[in-house]
C-alpha cells in the first residue's frame, strides 16, 4: 500500500488527504467483504511463520484521533491470526510509577521479541500529541523528542524489529457521527467521556501535532502511513495489505523438521 506510505522528509498536510479516499481498490463496501477474508487468511499464514521461525521481530504502532477506529481495526483485521506469538499493549494516561522515568520507558519492555508481532494500541507518540496540544511541553522540548523517538525505533531496527506505523485520517464530521452513535446506541454508552467532547475541541490543534509527528519521524526503517478511515471497510482492508507487504517482505520459512521423521509411526 505505498498510497499511503509517507516518504522519509516529506512534509504532511492532513488536509490534503481525503479521509474517504479508496485507492488501490475499485470495489464497493460489499466488495470489501471476501477481499478482507482473503487477506485476513494471508494475514495469519504470515504470522503463523513470523512464531514458527522465530527470528523476526515485528512492532505495528496503531494511532488516531478520538473515534478513529483503533479497537475496530485491530478487532477485524487480526481475527483470524493465531493468539500465540501476538501481543497487544495500550498506552494510556501515565501513572505515578511511569512519570517518575523517562517517557520511553514504561514502552521500551514491550517491544517484540523474536518471533513476536506486536500491536501498539496507541504508543510513545501520546508524548509528542496530547502534551503539545495542552502546553505541557514546548516546542524545544517536542523537537527532542523526535529526535529520541527516531533514535529509539532506529536501535530496535538495527537490533532486527520490523516496525510499521498507521494513522487511521478520519474527518472531524465523520467523529461528530460516530461521537453521537455512542450516544444514541445503549450498547454504547460506556464508551463515551464528556471529556471527548472537550478534547474535539482542540481538533486543529491535533491535526497539527500529528502533521509534525508524521513528518518529523517516518524513516526508511520506521515509516508511516497515512489510512483513510472515514469508510471503516477501506480501512480493514488497507492495513491488512500493509501488514502482509510488511512481512512478505521478510525471509520468513518454516523451520526445517527434525531428520528421520518420515520413519516415524503412531501407534
Amino acid at each position: 500500500m505505498t498510497a499511503h506510505r509517507i516518504e522519509p522528509g516529506s512534509k504532511v498536510d492532513l488536509s490534503k488527504i481525503d479521509t474517504r479516499a479508496t485507492p488501490d481498490f475499485d470495489g464497493d463496501k460489499e466488495d470489501s467483504y471476501a477481499v478482507l477474508d482473503e487477506r485476513r487468511q494471508r494475514l495469519a499464514e504470515l504470522q503463523d511463520v513470523l512464531y514458527a521461525q522465530g527470528e523476526h521481530r515485528v512492532l505495528f504502532v496503531l494511532q488516531a484521533m478520538d473515534t478513529g477506529g483503533k479497537d475496530g481495526t485491530i478487532r477485524h483485521v487480526f481475527r483470524d491470526v493465531d493468539p500465540i506469538g501476538v501481543r497487544m499493549r495500550s498506552f494510556k494516561k501515565p501513572s505515578e510509577t511511569e512519570l517518575a522515568h523517562d517517557y520511553l520507558w514504561r514502552v521500551h519492555p514491550h517491544v517484540p521479541g523474536d518471533g513476536e508481532f506486536v500491536v501498539f494500541n496507541r504508543s510513545h507518540y501520546e508524548d509528542v500529541l496530547i502534551v503539545r496540544v495542552h502546553d505541557w511541553i514546548d516546542d524545544d522540548l517536542a523537537e527532542k523528542r523526535f529526535r529520541h523517538i527516531r533514535e529509539f525505533e532506529q536501535m530496535l531496527a538495527d537490533e532486527g524489529t520490523t516496525i510499521v506505523k498507521v494513522f487511521l485520517h478520519i474527518s472531524k464530521d465523520e467523529q461528530a457521527e460516530r461521537l453521537q452513535a455512542r450516544l444514541d446506541e445503549p450498547d454504547k454508552n460506556w464508551k463515551f467521556s464528556k471529556g471527548d467532547l472537550a478534547e474535539r475541541e482542540y481538533w486543529d490543534d491535533y491535526q497539527r501535532v500529528y502533521e509534525d509527528a508524521i513528518s518529523e519521524t517516518s524513516t526508511e526503517d520506521a515509516p508511516w502511513y497515512v489510512v483513510p478511515a472515514d469508510r471503516k471497510w477501506y480501512r480493514n482492508l488497507a492495513v491488512s495489505q500493509i501488514l502482509i507487504d510488511t512481512l512478505e517482505g521478510l525471509d520468513l520459512r518454516y523451520p526445517e523438521p527434525e531428520e528421520g521423521l518420515d520413519d516415524v509411526v503412531i501407534e
